[in-house]
């Protein structure tokens, strides 16, 4: 990490980090917020608009009901109270890609508030961080900037995005580290991305984010001055922002200096933040009531009827599936980063005989072959019926491991299906009870030192016998009577 100056661990110690985050997602809705046009990424400049967004004179705006809809799960999905009745208002700003000289959003009567996720902290412990509000707004436009040349350049704007349908979600500061700040923008995008209201994809600008931070004593009463960092594109560069932004903070107050209120712009090949304007108050917008567009009314059974479609969320759905299939938490943390992929591994575990064994084989085998070939666990040759069925035959003893490993190489150097190969390559293995035990006597009879340790008590190295036995074998021993059969040996 690039730092603004080189402080000790002790200067350190005597400041407490105080950040807050703003994090602005888009809509998946088909069209925009107040008119009909495509919302759409992309496509030839200026070309997704009308005289709505265009803010041509005359045109007015008509509000997206599912814009409404996925406002309220969003909401919802973060523990906010939804406010029955909320209030469009008017920000006024100029700014090239504009083009109204206002933005509609929401100020004082937002559509939800008083919210929180839960984070852990650096002990490992439950951290509960509140979330201010969540109010509905629509998206500015995009400057595109040319390249300089002989100290001339010039600006585009593209159009396409204004009237794309927002929410802004406020965190209170209660957030102290970078790390906690991380974990929190990596949780809501998680739980967003289950509700299925936004795509979150941070380099197609779905999902930006702004932090304030600041810096006080500890044990100080009041926050210090904060600053707002701004164009950052991924949760590891708002990490590393933070951490160069409070150290420059702390470097400042150690020289007898003053933090100044401003936003500050990132630039991740420097490791640095720079300045970019004061930072404006709310006063300096001028809200004011949208006059064009009522009070929007999210009443009680409209918001029942929006909740139909709210899933069961990350967290409660990782708790339910370490108590009913019995997973460890990091199995259930990987098993449930997606819903999708949390789906498929419901319905594969309800078909296997052990759900406990096909979650092994997606956290463990599949996942270090799909890192190794650079693939998505949708583009897996493995079909999750051809994992059910890899799982049951291990489970059943038919496989040993070194057998599924070998297939498993196989389906992957070839892109087909488990059953395929399996079906082709069918591995032959020995289940005849004299021939497993010809092999035991033979590893005994070479190994008089570890029969003496396990006599002696130490159990355990039965498992040396056990591996000795399956490389004579070749990996073809049936795992389930050779465990059987060296106990009965060694304990004879």
């Amino acid at each position: 990490m690039s730092t603004a100056t080189a402080l000790s661990p002790e200067i350190f110690a005597k400041y407490q980090p105080v950040i807050g985050l703003e994090v602005h997602v888009q809509l998946l809705t088909a069209t925009k917020a107040f008119c009909g046009c495509i919302n759409q990424y992309g496509g030839e400049p200026n070309t997704h608009v009308c005289p709505v967004c265009l803010g041509l004179p005359g045109a007015l705006p008509v509000l997206n009901r599912k814009a409404v809809e996925y406002a309220v799960l969003a909401a919802k999905a973060i523990n906010c109270q939804i406010r029955e009745t909320s209030i469009f208002a008017r920000k006024n700003y100029f700014y090239p890609d504009l083009p109204k000289g206002y933005q509609i959003s929401q100020f004082d009567k937002p559509v939800a508030e008083h919210g929180w996720i839960d984070v852990p902290d650096a002990e490992g412990k439950r951290k509960r961080i509140g979330v201010t509000r969540l109010h509905m707004e629509e998206d500015a436009g995009k400057s595109v900037h040319d390249g300089f040349a002989d100290s001339v350049s010039k600006t585009y704007i593209d159009l396409n995005r204004c009237g794309t349908p927002l929410v802004e979600i406020v965190s209170e500061p209660d957030l102290r580290t970078p790390d906690e700040a991380f974990e929190y923008l990596t949780r809501l995008k998680e739980i967003l991305l289950y509700t299925g209201v936004s795509d979150c994809n941070m380099e197609e600008g779905s999902l930006r984010c702004d932090a304030n931070v600041s810096v006080m004593l500890k044990g100080a009463e009041r926050f210090g001055t904060k600053a707002e960092v701004k164009n950052v594109n991924s949760f590891r560069y708002i990490r590393s922002a933070l951490e160069y932004e409070i150290e420059r903070q702390i470097g400042i107050l150690e020289e007898g200096g003053r933090v100044v209120q401003e936003s500050r712009l990132w630039n991740n090949a420097e490791g640095r933040t720079y300045s970019m304007r004061s930072k404006e108050q709310a006063h300096d917008y001028r809200y004011f009531p949208e006059p064009d567009l009522p009070p929007l009314v999210v009443g009680v059974e409209w918001q029942a009827e929006i909740l139909k479609a709210l899933p069961e969320l990350p967290e409660t759905r990782r708790a339910r599936m370490i108590a009913e299939y019995d997973l460890s938490a990091q199995d259930a943390a990987t098993l449930t980063a997606t819903r999708e992929f949390a789906d498929r591994f419901e319905v594969a575990a309800k078909k296997a005989k052990s759900p406990k064994r096909v979650a092994a084989l997606l956290t463990s085998e599949l996942t270090m072959r799909l890192r190794a070939a650079e693939l998505e666990p949708e583009q897996s040759p493995v079909s999750m019926d051809g994992v059910v069925m890899a799982a049951d035959l291990a489970e059943s003893g038919e496989l040993s491991s070194k057998m599924l490993k070998q297939l498993l190489d196989a389906c992957f150097a070839e892109g087909k299906d488990f059953p395929e190969i399996y079906e082709r390559d069918k591995p032959q293995q020995i289940s005849d009870a004299g021939a497993i035990e010809k092999m035991i006597d033979e590893v005994i009879a070479a190994n008089p030192k570890q029969v003496e340790q396990y006599r002696g008590g130490k159990k355990t190295v039965a498992a040396f016998f056990v591996g000795q036995v399956m490389r004579l074998s070749k990996g073809q021993a049936n795992p389930a009577l050779l465990n059987e059969l060296v106990a009965k040996k060694l304990d004879s």
